[in-house]
């Protein structure tokens, strides 16, 4: 039997704004978090992903590599970020060339246990707690379900 190569949760080359709270244990490497953000316990942040000012991640959020979150925004407990669409037909696993970018705008709040796959949302948007967004959303609003669909006007 071998012995496992153990790596460890922790806090590293990552770049920091003004008056940046996170709540260990996070496993935040390589990321930008911009000043006035709250990170949550138990949340990673990926290589790669930049989060704006004045946000909140909460607890369990999984924020990776190749995303982009504005200014303001809220991204709720359990939230996953999906940047590996299986465009082979399985995962991509290092080869970064597979994976899509995801770009959330600012003003946006994400509701607990979405999962936002490889799209673009714009600013002032609200997504409801459970919604799976697969496409991109270009026009402000209320979205909800599997997949996500416009609800209503903010």
């Amino acid at each position: 039997m071998g012995e496992p190569k153990i790596k460890k949760a922790g806090i590293v080359d990552t770049k920091f704004g003004d008056n940046v709270t996170v709540v260990e244990p996070a496993n935040i490497y390589g990321a930008t978090i911009g000043d006035n953000t709250f990170i949550g316990p138990f949340v990673e942040i990926q290589r790669g992903a930049v989060i704006g000012k004045r946000c909140k991640i909460q607890s369990h959020a999984f924020v990776c590599d190749l995303v982009t979150i504005g200014d303001d925004s809220v991204v709720a407990h359990g939230v996953m970020f999906i940047n590996d669409l299986f465009k082979t037909g399985g995962p991509a696993n290092n080869n970064r060339d597979l994976w899509a970018y995801t770009k959330i705008g600012n003003h946006v709040s994400i509701g607990s246990n979405a999962t936002i796959l490889a799209v673009n949302i714009c600013d002032h948007v609200v997504i409801g707690a459970g919604s799976v967004v697969t496409k991109d959303i270009t026009k402000p609003g209320t979205y909800a379900g599997n997949p996500a669909k416009f609800l209503r006007a903010l």
